[in-house]
Formats: C-alpha cells, sequence, structure tokens
C-alpha cells in the first residue's frame, strides 16, 4: 500500500494541526493490503507551511492510498487499485481537489465511501456526482448527499484486487460506517477507514448513539480487527487526543511516547495517520475501558459506563483548552448535521 500525503494549499496541514490541538486536546484475518512496505525521503521543505506534496510513501505491489488534508483538519482518501487503475474516494468534502488528484494520477474514479453525513465528510458528494455521472456514492445512512445505494453491517465490496468490508459502527452518529479493506494474496497489514467512529489516541463525539453502541463499536467491531491494521481516521486531532489520554493514564509510557512523537510530527508539518490498531490498544483511552487505570480515572466498573464517563470528562477538557465562542458552536452544529442544510437529504 503505497501512502502518499498531499495539501489543498501550502500550510494546511500546519493550520489544521494547530486547529486540532488548541480545541482538542478467533477468526483467521484476510491478507491484508500492501506488499514490501518502505517509506520514501520526506519532500524538501522552506519551512513551516512549506508544500507537503508526495511528502511520504509505502510501497505496495497494488493498493496506494493518498492522504488528502482539506478544511480545518479533517482528511479525505483517494485509494487507487494499481493494476486496473480504478481509484475510490473516501468521505468527500473538496471534490475539486480531489479530482485534481485523480487526473495527476490518471486513474478512473468510480465510487465515493461515505463514513456518516456530517458536512465536513459528505458536502462534496453532489457536486461530484454532478461532475462525474454514474458515480457511486455508497454509505450506511439516508441522510448522505447524493446516495445511490444504502449499504449494512458485513457487506463486501469489490475493487479489482482490493476487498473492502462495511462495518456499522454507531456511536458518533447512528448511521456510522467504517470500511475495511485489504488486497488479495498479500501478506500485509489491512487498512480500515474509521471516520469518526475511532481516531488516532481517540474517537468522535458521541451524539446519536447510546454509550452501550458505540462501546460495542469501538471494541467488538474495530477493537477485534487484526492488530497490524492500518487506521485512517478523519480528522487531525491526534496532539489534542494524546493529551487527553495523559490525563486519563499519566503513567502509561506508551501514551508519553507517542505524545513526544505527535510533537515532532507537528514541528515537521507532517501527519500522524495512519496508526494501527495495535498501538491504538495501547494508548487510545476509549479503547481501553477495561484497564484498571482509565475505570480508576472515570470512577465507574462497567466498560459502557467507563466509555460515557471519559466523553464526558473529554468534553470538559476541550471546553477548559479552548472556549467555543457562539459562532464557533454553530458551525460545529452544522458540520454535525444539527442544523439542516441544502446538501442533505
Amino acid at each position: 500500500m503505497a501512502l502518499e500525503l498531499r495539501e489543498l494549499a501550502p500550510g494546511a496541514l500546519g493550520h489544521m494541526r494547530s486547529r486540532a490541538h488548541t480545541g482538542a486536546r478467533a477468526r483467521r484475518r484476510p491478507r491484508g493490503p500492501c506488499r514490501g512496505l518502505e517509506r520514501e525521503a520526506p519532500a524538501r521543505r522552506k519551512g513551516r507551511g512549506a508544500s507537503l506534496e508526495d511528502a511520504g510513501c509505502l510501497s505496495s505491489a497494488t493498493m496506494k492510498v493518498k492522504v488528502i488534508p482539506v478544511l480545518e483538519d479533517n482528511y479525505m482518501y483517494l485509494v487507487i487499485e494499481e493494476r486496473t487503475r480504478e481509484a475510490v474516494a473516501v468521505d468527500v468534502a473538496v471534490p475539486k481537489r480531489l479530482l485534481e488528484i485523480v487526473g495527476r494520477e490518471g486513474v478512473s474514479l468510480t465510487t465515493v465511501l461515505t463514513t456518516h453525513h456530517h458536512w465536513d465528510h459528505a458536502r462534496g458528494n453532489a457536486e461530484l456526482a454532478r461532475l462525474r455521472p454514474g458515480l457511486a456514492v455508497l454509505g450506511a445512512d439516508e441522510r448522505i448527499c447524493a446516495l445511490t445505494r444504502r449499504l449494512v453491517h458485513g457487506e463486501e465490496l469489490r475493487f479489482g484486487a482490493i476487498h473492502a468490508r462495511c462495518l456499522l459502527t454507531p456511536g458518533h452518529t447512528s448511521g456510522h460506517m467504517s470500511y475495511f479493506l485489504w488486497e488479495e494474496e498479500c501478506p500485509d497489514p489491512p487498512a480500515v477507514f474509521s471516520g469518526d467512529a475511532l481516531s488516532v489516541a481517540g474517537c468522535g463525539l458521541r451524539l446519536e448513539s447510546t454509550a452501550q453502541q458505540m462501546y460495542e463499536s469501538l471494541t467488538q467491531i474495530l477493537g477485534t480487527l487484526p492488530p497490524d491494521t492500518k487506521v485512517f481516521c478523519g480528522h487531525e486531532h491526534t496532539l489534542g487526543n494524546l493529551e487527553f489520554a495523559q490525563k486519563v493514564e499519566p503513567g502509561n509510557d506508551h501514551v508519553r511516547a507517542k505524545l513526544s512523537w505527535a510533537k515532532k510530527r507537528d514541528e515537521d508539518d507532517m501527519p500522524t495517520v495512519p496508526s494501527t490498531l495495535s498501538e491504538e490498544l495501547l494508548y487510545n483511552p476509549f479503547l481501553r475501558v477495561a484497564e484498571e487505570s482509565v475505570r480508576k480515572f472515570t470512577g465507574k466498573a462497567a466498560p459502557a459506563e467507563v466509555l460515557e464517563a471519559l466523553c464526558k470528562e473529554r468534553a470538559s477538557f476541550q471546553r477548559a483548552a479552548e472556549p467555543l465562542q457562539p459562532q464557533a458552536r454553530a458551525l460545529l452544529a452544522l458540520q454535525w448535521g444539527l442544523l439542516g442544510t441544502p446538501q442533505q437529504k
């Protein structure tokens, strides 16, 4: 799996990361995507905010993932099947930027996979569908703009040699779908595009589902994927997430080490995606609700209650880090789908 970073505009990642930092703080697994992992040297830089075009690459036989920072702190992705030159986009927020990369790569964009209906993940679907007639726009929620087919939990899709399993992961929204991808006849790690269900060292806010549903999504669906699964999440919230994780488990050496690494990435204006599931299990408190240290922090014992308490503590932590002005609250409400938009069905 080749991993490449591209940006919306010079300085985009530095801007989005600074905002995220201040505001957030026994089955046999399928063979996975990407053979022979190799990382290219980062592109030359002229200081913070310089172009991140082709900043990094992991080489592979068949599947290539392009990481595209957009908006304040979002990621959208372009997944390319190298042999057929078919491409699949995940969470299209800025369609023209996506099409620039599609054209540069010389691939055929056939499908959009949308994790959930919120504005910052699905706003580009309608324009993209208009520009590309016949494009399949897939997801699990009827509220997703320009949806052409509703997916169900456990459904499997195929894009050349790439398999995609649809995993319903309610919590952030009731119709949130994550996508687990792997390649045929490839021994290397699979990948999950987790949207706002799971992020590096954190997870999305619980807006529509119960704490029990969110717990099951995190621990029984995403948490049981192969440990080497690469996690491609929807936002660059890593620094804030790790600062909160350190508050939850101040004695956790894995949190401390990851936070140090993330700060270095921030200084170099580089992304923190992907992580791996095995890493998340070491430092992500929302996957560690059964750990005594996390239970002690929350004062709860039942896993779903621990998770609910963590969500409340994180909300307080974020408010203390950067109190939201009324205008910002309205923007978040719009992004989360709490206010109607022309793009929603």
